[in-house]
């Protein structure tokens, strides 16, 4: 199975693609689609959308992960990060991609082994675990790695559950 996690951002996309074969994961490639401030949101968007289309169309996954939005203290950036997590889908969803989307703290939770992880505990963790000799920079890309991972995981977890069930 291949997977195309999103870390989304109006500024910074991070996009990473991973490929399971059955319980081991390995990154194929990692990257982030940069936009800048001065240019129109229509053009941002359409950058996010052109760059992640083209990611898709090289990597061919077969599903996505996509961070959902965190909004804590700073609510006036949710809505700059909500377009383009939906320019992110978009693309997804004109490729045919299955969409998953999980919380921050369940991708913690599925990379770390904790929803209280740091950002240095999620980037040393998506190292090891996709056997990386370096933790993926930038740190957008890194926890697109760790979306991917946790789609991975939970994808493996629920279809481990599901052969439980027909077998019984």
């Amino acid at each position: 199975m291949v997977i195309l996690g999103i870390d989304p951002g109006l500024a910074h996309t991070g996009w990473g693609v991973v490929e399971t074969r059955g319980g081991e994961c390995r990154a194929r490639a990692y990257g982030c689609v940069t936009t800048h401030a001065s240019d129109p949101i229509s053009l941002r968007l359409g950058l996010i959308y052109d760059e992640l289309t083209a990611v898709i169309r090289r990597y061919e996954p077969s599903q996505m992960a996509v961070e959902s939005i965190y909004f804590g203290e700073n609510v006036k950036s949710a809505i700059p990060t909500a377009q383009a997590r939906g320019a992110a889908i978009v693309a997804g969803a004109n490729a045919g991609l299955p969409v998953g989307e999980y919380t921050p703290m369940q991708i913690k939770q599925a990379v770390v082994g904790t929803g209280a992880a740091d950002k240095r505990q999620v980037e040393y963790m998506v190292r090891v675990v996709l056997g990386l000799d370096h933790e993926p920079r930038p740190d957008h890309a890194a926890d697109a790695l760790a979306a991917a991972v946790c789609h991975a995981n939970l994808s493996r977890t629920k279809n481990l559950g599901t052969q439980r069930r027909a077998s019984a």
